[in-house]
């Protein structure tokens, strides 16, 4: 089975006989770097892990350490370590990186890849570009100062003299890592790859259909399983008669996996697994089986009954979680406005849905899988299968889609108990209607609002949210919301106003709750974004000056005294502060770029939102139009964002509309509903994505900024949603405050 690569179809395993004892070059990993646990590269080990090496056909081998899903991210890294390596992006060679704890954290979600590697792989370039302007120094004879490096070249240029990075590949790798103290990293205005819009080096290979994903993975000798998990969470197979599933021709055996222990956490919910040669008969021998279940405490979950419930909740006194000022004991009625919005379950949806190869021996694991945690993915076989992790190696296949889905290595951890069982490989592929109904979902939710509106001000707000927690996955009797959840754009939203009381109530969860991309900014983001819109109607103002005036003097918010500590996406305020100037820069983008634009027609109308989310600014406004009949389309949205440094300018233009389509499947007709404990939705005909003719003409503006890179690609997706309803507003003068809008509106 061979490593998949980019600019050029390389082998990681041909990069390390390239670069193995007998091979000649510059292999370096991460030993000096500080923020790596690698110190561990004073073992011989150290040098299969490369971030960079240089071959002597001066090509520049450079590992991601991330997973591809469609981001960018196989592209970014390489762009980053380039710059400072001064590489000539046409002898660039990309490797994907198994699952190793050397490269430090390989999740790739929380929008983090380019937010924290940015630095650590300038540092890693500048390492490396270091150690061949020592050996040209050597080869040339000339103090190091009067070196530069540029398009694979060191040049001297007094004397016009340089070599080639091939030429001095064997020269470096014998020389000491640089401290990575003394390391002098290029300005800004020198850098020659970040910044520029590289096409992903995937391009190609997604084009002629030779991209390898999840799904494509062929083992000799596989087995395919198809797999029927329990239609209730916590329920167990009760009875099982598997005559006719075994007489399918191609079936080879039918396997019980057990159900999970305690929280559910990254275990597989167990099952029924038919084992086939071809994904065909395991497909007909699983719609052979005669299963009963066992009951479950989750066999009575009714989301209607549950949201009910909810919104009941958030009504009544919670748990104080953000106190700014003091608290207000007065609500006069017509000084008053409330409101309670919901948003309902909702499904990741992936085209690609989970999958996974295995094969298991005595010696150890080896995994294909379309992962966003391959480390994760490690360790979780390994303590299934009874292995130190160092036995499990797992490779990453691109991703048809993640959307944070495939973060939880449950899929991996099936393939592998089924390779040990049955002592061959074994791939397991989740079908479209197995990830509605057995995935983890993103929560259902509502929030309350109440603010007293003066003359001239709001003067106090009161909000709450209610919602299962992702934590609840993790831990048994989990029912109140983590800060880390609340952090998402609950009470980290800078409002500059007299009092503002923040509370959460308790909410217990009867499914596998998993973050989704944006995840609890999503519900946060709809409900502060409508409820601006619905205070900027009481005060008689338009949204983008409502927003300004709730925002205030431009600063940059600590929460001190507030009773909080707010997380901040792991980044500190000082280097990612909430910094309502740049809030206000890109409200100001979207406004102008709207009013240049011609006024809406009879039944059309705009509406906007705005939200932070790791430590990006994002502001959205969308054009509507309502008929008398209820038929609701969007026909534009204008989307700016301020992530600060921008590395691929295209790729984050991309995002931004990913997020927009995204959004809009939520906004529009997103919904997994229960019933006796059962996901009722099964495909894409009752959880449909949005369709090219409902997609909306998106127009982006990326905000100029100097600032560290923030993440891109998640922020884009909370203020579509209120964008839109605050648009249908304006069209139509109804307010919707629970979504989808299908319930309300002809999509």
């Amino acid at each position: 089975m061979s490593q998949f690569s980019a600019v050029q179809n390389f082998s990681r395993r041909d990069v390390l006989k390239l670069f193995g004892a007998a091979g000649g070059g510059l292999a370096l990993g991460a030993s000096g770097l500080s923020w790596s646990p690698m110190a561990l590269a004073q073992n011989g080990e150290a040098r299969l892990n490369l971030f960079i090496a240089i071959g002597e056909d001066d090509r520049v081998y450079l590992t991601c350490h991330r997973s591809e899903m469609g981001q960018g991210i196989r592209t970014g890294i390489p762009q980053v370590l380039a710059d400072e390596l001064g590489a000539d992006w046409d002898k660039v060679v990309v490797v994907q990186g198994l699952a190793d704890k050397r490269y430090g954290s390989q999740n790739t979600d929380g929008s983090r890849s380019i937010r924290k590697g940015f630095d650590k792989m300038r540092e890693m370039g500048a390492m490396a570009r270091t150690m061949l302007e020592q050996a040209a120094a050597e080869r040339l004879k000339v103090p190091l100062a009067e070196l530069s490096t540029a398009d694979n070249k060191v040049t001297h240029s007094a004397s016009g003299r340089s070599l080639s990075f091939g030429e001095l590949a064997m020269a470096a790798a014998k020389l000491p890592l640089p401290e990575v103290t003394g390391l002098k990293l290029k300005s800004a205005k020198a850098f020659t790859h970040i910044g520029k819009g590289h096409t992903i080096v995937d391009m190609e290979a997604i084009l002629d259909g030779s991209a390898e994903y999840g799904y494509d993975i062929q083992l000799e000798n596989m087995l395919y399983a198809s797999i029927v998990r329990p239609p209730v969470l916590g329920s167990k197979v009760d009875k099982l008669d598997d005559k006719a599933a075994r007489a399918v021709a191609g079936v080879v055996d039918v396997i019980t996996l057990p159900g999970h222990q305690g929280a559910p956490s990254f275990q597989p919910l167990g099952g029924v697994a038919v084992l086939a040669t071809n994904s065909w008969s395991a497909a007909q021998g699983r719609k052979a089986l005669k299963i009963s279940w066992s009951e479950s405490p989750n066999h009575g979950h009714d989301s209607s009954a549950y949201l009910a419930q909810l919104k009941r909740a958030v009504q009544k006194s919670g748990k104080p979680v953000r106190q700014l000022g003091e608290q207000s004991q007065s609500w006069p009625a017509d000084k008053t406005i409330e409101a309670v919005y919901s948003v309902p379950y909702l499904a990741h949806a992936m085209m690609e849905p989970p999958a996974a190869a295995a094969s298991v021996t005595d010696k150890g694991a080896e995994i294909w899988a379309s992962t966003q945690t391959p480390q994760s993915a490690q360790g979780t076989v390994a303590a299934a299968l009874g292995l130190k992790a160092e036995q499990v190696t797992v490779h990453v296949t691109l991703l048809g889609g993640g959307f944070g889905r495939k973060s939880k290595p449950d899929f991996c951890v099936e393939a592998a108990l089924l390779s040990q069982k049955t002592g061959r490989p074994v791939k397991v592929c989740w079908s479209r209607e197995d990830e509605l109904q057995n995935g983890y979902l993103h929560a259902i939710s509502a929030q309350y609002f109440k603010a007293r509106v003066g003359d001239k001000a709001v003067e106090a707000i009161l909000q709450r949210t209610g919602f299962p927690s992702i934590s609840s996955t993790f831990a048994e009797g989990v029912d109140e919301p983590s800060a880390s959840e609340l952090d998402l754009g609950f009470v980290d939203v800078p409002l500059a106003i007299d009092s503002l009381r923040c509370e959460s109530v308790k909410a217990s969860a009867h499914t596998r709750i998993g973050w989704m991309r944006s995840v609890c900014n999503i519900q946060h983001g709809f409900g502060i974004g409508v409820f601006v819109d619905e205070l900027a109607s009481k005060r008689g103002l338009d949204t983008f000056t409502m927003w300004r005036e709730l925002l205030g003097k431009d600063r940059q918010e600590t929460f001190s005294d507030q009773q909080f500590n707010y997380g901040n996406y792991g980044e500190t305020l000082e280097r990612h502060p909430v910094d309502t100037a740049r809030y206000k820069g890109v409200i100001s983008a979207v406004e102008q770029k709207v009013k240049q634009m011609a006024k809406p027609e009879a039944g059309q109308g705009w509406g906007f939102a705005v939200h932070r989310s790791f430590t990006a600014y994002v502001a959205a406004a969308s054009l509507v139009e309502v008929t008398q009949d209820k038929q609701l389309k969007v026909l534009k949205t204008v989307i700016a964002i301020d992530a600060g440094t921008l590395v691929n300018p295209d790729r984050v233009a991309s995002q931004l509309e990913g997020a927009v389509m995204f959004g809009l499947s939520i906004a529009l007709m997103g919904r997994i509903s229960f019933k006796d404990g059962r996901v009722e939705q099964s495909n894409f005909h009752d959880y449909p994505l949005l369709r090219l003719s409902q997609c909306p003409e998106i127009e982006t503006i990326l905000v100029p900024s100097m600032a560290p890179p923030a993440g891109v690609g998640e922020p884009g997706v909370p203020p579509i949603a209120p964008s839109i309803v605050n648009a249908i507003f304006a069209a139509s003068g109804t307010r919707i405050r629970d979504l989808p809008l299908s319930d309300h509106f002809k999509i």
